[in-house]
């Protein structure tokens, strides 16, 4: 049995600060352990069979005095009962649900729901890369905001609609957790009320940021410079610039979803951000003859479904469409022009700001209703009520809007 030390308060507890392991009291064996570094921990010294062992009972101050004393105690127990508290913890997590099988069990449930086999990829892909390195092994009864945090953290300025994606992903695995009996509890991956008080805004990172976009008078000299190079990457932003759709909808567009004799591209719900279209709901983009002309026209490979894919196999980047754009602006400016710039920012456009251009047109140079062009932003219109009942998305109207949106980008009016 331990020496018996003298029982600390809360505060005594705060105050430790020098290295080293300090007895705490209360429960013989209970420490906090401090670093050099000065991180703070619990640990938990005992003897069983003669063998010297120490278990940690987690950071302080997240584990608070009282917390810790009643870890201790309950591993006390164990010891009275010829229990190893540590075997016995290893035993138990190798009985509780850890979250990489909990992403194997919902993926197997759940996105059999999802239309696209590239979207279920894409879901599973991305928990792989951003999630199971930190949360993978751990029981999914033990996840905390902490651990949540230490996973969105390194991705979540820099990657925020990755980041966003992951967080949403993170948080319907641990809910399926809790609703089939292996956790209890808050969400720590909920973002109301709870992320959203430690992490900025991801609308205010990314979708409050107005992205360098085109100006109107320059919109038909920046398309017929695209037109005029090769390549399917720059088919794919002159598909894009005609439908106004988000990047990551052109980069990931499969053959599947587009119906050339009906003149219409189908994205399923999930393609796009969640905040954007209501749930459950596709969205529609009636395809002109410009468009089919773009994709009668290119090369298919039975290696891939994707619409536009890379030399190298697999999607476009990000970074693809958006050299594109910048070797366009490069050659303009050095044409003597002033390269393609944003009127208010003064900085080179990029692929996004072509969905700027496009609203901006239709309120200043047409006379199109601004709803039927949030519709093709893919935007919610309306409140709740009016998204219930207002079904319609005025595809053949929207026709002839994108229709007229490719003749000002041809500069025929």
């Amino acid at each position: 049995m331990p020496k018996r030390a003298k029982e600390l308060g809360a505060l005594e507890v705060k105050r430790l600060s020098h290295p080293g392991v300090h007895a705490v009291g209360g429960v013989a064996g209970l420490a906090l352990q401090v670093t050099g570094t000065g991180a703070r921990s619990w640990v938990f010294r005992y003897r069983h069979n003669g063998r010297r062992r120490e278990a940690g009972l987690g950071p302080y101050p997240d584990v608070p005095l009282a917390k810790a004393r009643e870890y201790a105690r309950e591993a006390r127990d164990m010891l009275r009962q010829g229990i190893d508290p540590i075997a016995e913890r290893q035993a138990t997590r190798r009985r509780l649900l850890t979250f990489q099988q909990a992403v194997e069990t919902y993926a197997e449930e759940k996105t059999v729901e999802f239309n696209s086999a590239l979207h279920r990829k894409q879901w599973r892909a991305s928990l792989e890369r951003h999630a199971i390195p930190t949360l993978g092994d751990m029981a999914v009864t033990d996840i905390t905001l902490q651990d949540v945090l230490e996973t969105l953290r390194p991705i979540w300025m820099d990657k925020t609609e990755t980041a966003s994606k992951v967080r949403q992903r993170i948080e319907r695995v641990l809910d399926y957790a809790t609703v089939a009996g292996h956790r209890s509890g808050e969400n720590p991956a909920r973002w109301r009320g709870n992320l959203d008080m430690v992490l900025p805004a991801p609308t205010k990172l990314t979708g409050g940021r107005n992205y360098p976009a085109l100006k109107l008078d320059d919109a038909a000299r920046w398309f017929a410079a695209l037109q005029a190079r090769s390549g399917i990457s720059a088919r794919a932003l002159e598909f894009q610039a005609l439908t106004a759709a988000r990047t990551g909808a052109i980069r990931f567009a499969t053959w599947d979803e587009v119906d050339l004799d009906r003149g219409l591209w189908t994205i399923q719900p999930g393609r796009q951000s969640s905040k954007i279209r209501p749930s459950g709901r596709p969205h529609h983009v009636p395809l002109t003859p410009q468009t089919l002309n773009i994709l009668q026209a290119l090369p298919r490979t039975a290696n891939s479904p994707l619409v536009f894919w890379a030399p190298r196999g697999g999607a476009f980047s990000d970074a693809s469409l958006a050299a594109v754009m910048r070797k366009i602006h490069a050659a303009d400016e050095r044409e003597n022009y002033k390269g393609f710039i944003d009127a208010r920012s003064d900085k080179p456009a990029v692929p996004h700001g072509l969905r700027s251009t496009f609203r901006t047109w239709v309120a200043e140079r047409t006379q199109f209703d601004g709803d039927m062009a949030e519709i093709a932003l893919a935007h919610k219109v309306g409140n709740k009520v009016q998204q219930a009942y207002d079904r319609s998305d005025q595809l053949e109207k929207r026709r002839a809007m994108m229709e007229a949106w490719g003749q000002f980008l041809l500069g025929k009016h």
